[in-house]
């Protein structure tokens, strides 16, 4: 594909999109900054442990948003481009310009594109990831293996090679940004979720 002055700013303009990070934008508002608190992470899990679920969900409504809009502004100037927005608004989350490069994980904003973009793919993503985190109060794990999911619905959906290159690049990405999660999973370091292990208290009481 040949790239116009309009599809390199509607690219740029996704990745600055991608950098407005939510849990660091309404943290400022509240006189924090969430990278010196949990985990260090500036991203929807770590918004929820440390300063709650109504913070948290202002942080995701944000994530998935700024993803959504990278991808609608894709789709309606520059439709050839609109997967490579989507990714680029995902890079801008994990490396935000406007934060010192430190922002989140990107799985927030790649949910908000895939709503715009494939948003069939949603719903089994999401019960992959509550599958998961039901039976291993994992959050990293269900992230990692519900994007896992996606090139195989690709698949098996004969996506074309821009859909399909899409699923495999965020699947790897997020596989990279989670690999932190993954070598404390391996550790036995790992923080839970022990009140979404539902699976484990049903198993307990039965």
């Amino acid at each position: 594909m040949t790239m116009t002055a309009l599809d390199a700013g509607v690219l740029l303009a996704a990745y600055l999109l991608g950098s407005l990070s939510g849990s660091l934008l309404l943290g400022r508002l509240r006189g924090v900054d969430i990278r010196r608190h949990g985990s260090g992470n500036a991203g929807g899990t770590n918004a929820l442990r440390t300063l709650g679920w109504r913070f948290a969900l202002g942080v995701v409504a944000i994530d998935v948003g700024k993803g959504a809009l990278a991808a609608w502004l894709g789709l309606r100037l520059a439709p050839g481009w609109a997967y490579p927005a989507a990714a680029l608004a995902v890079v801008g989350h994990v490396w935000p310009l406007w934060h010192g490069f430190r922002g989140g994980k990107g799985a927030a904003a790649a949910v908000g594109a895939l709503l715009v973009l494939w948003p069939l793919a949603v719903p089994p993503l999401l019960l992959v990831w509550l599958a998961v985190l039901v039976a291993s109060g994992y959050v990293g794990l269900a992230t990692v293996l519900a994007m896992a999911s996606l090139p195989l619905l690709a698949w098996w959906q004969q996506a074309d090679g821009m859909r399909m290159g899409f699923a495999v690049a965020m699947a790897l990405f997020l596989l990279f940004t989670h690999r932190g999660n993954l070598q404390r999973l391996r550790r036995g370091t790992e923080s839970r979720f022990e009140r979404a292990r539902l699976w484990h208290r049903w198993r307990s009481r039965a």
